[in-house]
C-alpha cells in the first residue's frame, strides 16, 4: 500500500484543518487518500483529475464497503481535488508558493514510497508519476453522483487490468446522468435491485470510456465495451447480455439515444444451464443445521416455492391459516400470486406470528414510527406502518434508524443472513452439490414435476410469464413417459 508522501501529507493535514474537519476523522480521511492514490497506481488513472473518482468509488463498492464508508470517501478525496486546484492557483502568482500537491507525486529518487507488508514490516519503492500541472483540469466539487442507501450490489465483474489509455479531454462528471437513470427507474417502477445492477454497469461503463462526455458517446464506445466483457473478461453470456440491456436503457431513456445496429461485437457463447436439484434426503438433511428463523425460512422457499426476497418480504397479512393459502405480494415482475401453505409447518408459522405480536408491543413501547413500506403507501394510510398486519414476518433484530430523519424503524431479516446460514448448513451437511437459497425453489418445481403435476400448475406457482421458463425443469428428473403408442380404448 502505497504511502501519502510528506509533504503532500503536511498540506492535506492543514488543509482538513482549514475546512474544520474534526480532527477524530482525519486519520480516516488520510486513509482513504492513501487508498486512491494506491488506486489510481495500481490502474493508471492520473491522481489529480476528477474523472478517477467514479472508478475508485466503484472499487470500494465491490470490496463490500458500506454506503456510510464510501461517502467518506467521497468528501475526502473531494477535498484532495480542491486542495489540487487551491495550490495550482497559488502556484499561477508571483512570489513563493508551496508546491502544489501534483509536485509531491513526482517520481524522483529522494521520493520513496512505505510499501505494508501482512507480516508488518515493510518495503519501499518509488511512487508513480503523474501529468504534468499543465493537463490538470478544473475540479468539480461532487465527482461523482450522490448515492441512496439500500441500491448498491457488487457485481461479478473487476476493473479492467490494463485499461486503454485515457482520451484527452474527458474526466467529466456522470452526476446528472445517474440522477436521471434514478428517476427513470422509479417511474417505470422497475425495482431497486434493477437499479443497483443499471448503474454497476453504466459506472464500469463510465470507467472504461474514462469518464468521456455523454454527449460524445456513439454506439461504437458500447461495441467496444461489450467486446471486452466478452474476450478479455470473458464473461458469461447472461453477463453480456445484462451490460447490454443496461446500457440499452441509458442510452434510450438517459441519454435519448438509439443504439442503431450493433453489429461487429464477439458475443459470448451461450451454454445450457440445468439448475442444481436437492433430493428430499438432502434437504432434510440440511435442515438439521440451521437454528430458527433460519429453518423456517428454508422450509418455506422448498414448501412454497418462493424466491429469497419474495419470502423475507412476507408481512403478516401475507399468511391465510383459515383458507391455508400464501400471498406473494410483488413478486418478480411486480405479480402477485398465491400458494398453498404446507400443512406439516402450520404449528411452526403460528408460533412464529405469536413471537410477531410480543415484538410489536415491545416495538410500539419504544414509540417507533414502524416498518419500511413501499411507495408511497405510507402517505396514504398515515398509520399502517405501526399496524401489525404491516409487519414483517421475519423481522431484523434490531432496529434501524432512518437517516433522513432519525426515526426507528423496522426492516426485514437480511438475505446476506440467510445466504449465509444455508452456505454453513450445506457445508456441515457435507452435501456435494453447489446449494444456494434458490436451489430450493428448483426443488420445489422439480419434485412437483416428478410426483406428476401439470407443468402449468407448477408455472403459476412459481409465477412465471412465460411456460418455457417453466420447462427447464423437464430436465432435472427422470422421464416417466410411456413412448410406446396405444389406443386409449385399450387401457
Amino acid at each position: 500500500m502505497l504511502a501519502i508522501p510528506s509533504g503532500l501529507q503536511t498540506r492535506f493535514e492543514a488543509y482538513l484543518r482549514e475546512k474544520a474537519v474534526p480532527i477524530q476523522l482525519h486519520g480516516e480521511y488520510k486513509k482513504w487518500l492513501r487508498y486512491y492514490l494506491d488506486f489510481c497506481q495500481k490502474y493508471k488513472f492520473p491522481p489529480t483529475r476528477n474523472g478517477s473518482l467514479p472508478p475508485f468509488i466503484h472499487k470500494l463498492q465491490e470490496k463490500r464497503q458500506t454506503e456510510e464508508k464510501r461517502r467518506e470517501a467521497v468528501r475526502a478525496i473531494t477535498l484532495y481535488y480542491e486542495l489540487v486546484k487551491q495550490d495550482s492557483r497559488l502556484s499561477e502568482k508571483p512570489g513563493p508558493a508551496s508546491a502544489p500537491p501534483s509536485r509531491y507525486l513526482e517520481s524522483n529518487k529522494k521520493n520513496r514510497s512505505f510499501r505494508e507488508t501482512p507480516s508488518g514490516s515493510g518495503t519501499y519503492q518509488k511512487s508513480i508519476p503523474v501529468p504534468p500541472k499543465a493537463q490538470i483540469p478544473p475540479v468539480s466539487r461532487n465527482p461523482v453522483p450522490s448515492t441512496s442507501p439500500g441500491f448498491f450490489h457488487s457485481q461479478p465483474a473487476n476493473l479492467p487490468k490494463k485499461p486503454i489509455e485515457p482520451i484527452r479531454g474527458t474526466g467529466t462528471s456522470w452526476q446528472d446522468e445517474y440522477t436521471r437513470l434514478a428517476n427513470e427507474i422509479r417511474v417505470l417502477h422497475y425495482s431497486p435491485k434493477t437499479l443497483q445492477t443499471y448503474r454497476g454497469w453504466v459506472r464500469k461503463f463510465q470507467a472504461f470510456v474514462r469518464s468521456k462526455p455523454t454527449a460524445d458517446l456513439t454506439s461504437e464506445e458500447v461495441k467496444g465495451f461489450l467486446t471486452f466483457l466478452a474476450v478479455k473478461q470473458k464473461v458469461s453470456a447472461t453477463t453480456q447480455n445484462q451490460a447490454f440491456n443496461s446500457l440499452l436503457f441509458f442510452y434510450r431513456h438517459v441519454l435519448k439515444k438509439e443504439f442503431g445496429k450493433i453489429d461487429g461485437v464477439v458475443r459470448a457463447k451461450r451454454k445450457p444451464y440445468i439448475p442444481v436439484v436437492l433430493s428430499r434426503k438432502e434437504i432434510d438433511n440440511i435442515l438439521r443445521y440451521l437454528e430458527p428463523p433460519f429453518d423456517l425460512v428454508v422450509k418455506l422457499l422448498y414448501g412454497c416455492g418462493l424466491r429469497l426476497f419474495e419470502c423475507l418480504g412476507l408481512r403478516v397479512q401475507s399468511l391465510n391459516f383459515d383458507a391455508g393459502i400464501l400471498t406473494v405480494h410483488d413478486g418478480k415482475g411486480q405479480k402477485d400470486r398465491t400458494v398453498p401453505l404446507p400443512v406439516k409447518i402450520i404449528p411452526e408459522l403460528e408460533r412464529q406470528l405469536d413471537s410477531l405480536k410480543e415484538l410489536h408491543k415491545q416495538d410500539l413501547d419504544r414509540k417507533y414510527a414502524g416498518v419500511f413500506l413501499v411507495n408511497a403507501l405510507e402517505k396514504k394510510y398515515k398509520n399502517a406502518a405501526r399496524e401489525f398486519v404491516w409487519q414483517w414476518f421475519f423481522p431484523a433484530k434490531l432496529l434501524t434508524v432512518e437517516n433522513r430523519t432519525g426515526e426507528l424503524r423496522r426492516y426485514h431479516l437480511h438475505e446476506t443472513l440467510v445466504q449465509k446460514a444455508i452456505k454453513q448448513a450445506v457445508g456441515k451437511a457435507r452435501i456435494t452439490k453447489r446449494a444456494t437459497a434458490h436451489t430450493f425453489r428448483h426443488s420445489f418445481a422439480s419434485h412437483l414435476l416428478q410426483a406428476n403435476y401439470d407443468i402449468r400448475t407448477i408455472q403459476e406457482l412459481l409465477g412465471h410469464s412465460d411456460v418455457r421458463t417453466t420447462m427447464i425443469y423437464t430436465h432435472t428428473v427422470k422421464s416417466v413417459t410411456i413412448k410406446e403408442a396405444k389406443s386409449p380404448l385399450d387401457f
